[in-house]
């Protein structure tokens, strides 16, 4: 009887521990939609900036690029106030000020958005193509519908001078695939 009363304990405690390994899981899930919440609804958030948050156990880490530092101290501020969040480690990086930089965004931003494909894009508080130029280089970071969008704003931002262009846009497909691989 004492037996089979350890086992059932035994077993009890093995449901409850992998209950709370889920519960942990969905609690970095619900941090993380939090964190990528407060990114997207910064006022300051532009398409000229780009940050990842990336929660394990409560504690994240910040990833990307901005191009002002008060945005960096500001986003980092916000991640830390949200519910469940122990600590940020912030290595987003600020970007160089430039005049050539700066009139490089506009004209790429300028011809993305005013190509009648990508309308749509544009619309909403926070487009979701973002154009990244640092000493020159253009990288196209976001979210599109499919492949064609992808190649499209590659080949327009391919159009100016910049040293190089990177195209790390990825489709909605691909993006609900790694949900669901994760």
């Amino acid at each position: 009887m004492f037996r089979n009363i350890s086992l059932a304990l035994v077993g009890l405690l093995m449901v409850s521990g992998a209950a709370r390994a889920d519960v942990a899981e969905r609690k970095d899930l619900q941090v993380s939609h939090d964190i990528n919440s407060a990114i997207t609804h910064y006022t300051h958030f532009t398409i000229f900036d780009d940050v990842q948050g990336i929660v394990e156990n409560g504690v994240v880490t910040l990833t990307g690029k901005m191009t002002m530092p008060y945005k960096v101290d500001a986003i980092a501020k916000r991640v830390a106030e949200i519910d469940g969040v122990r600590e940020v480690h912030n290595n987003i990086a600020v970007l160089p000020v430039s005049g050539y930089d700066d009139q490089l965004r506009l004209r790429v931003a300028r011809a993305i958005y005013g190509n009648p494909n990508f309308r749509y894009y544009g619309m909403g508080a926070n487009p979701s193509i973002h154009i990244i130029v640092e000493y020159g280089r253009v990288t196209l970071k976001g979210v599109v519908n499919g492949d064609v969008d992808r190649r499209l704003a590659g080949l327009i931002a391919g159009r100016f001078p910049a040293m190089s262009v990177k195209n790390e846009l990825k489709t909605t497909a691909e993006v609900r695939d790694a949900g669901e691989s994760d």
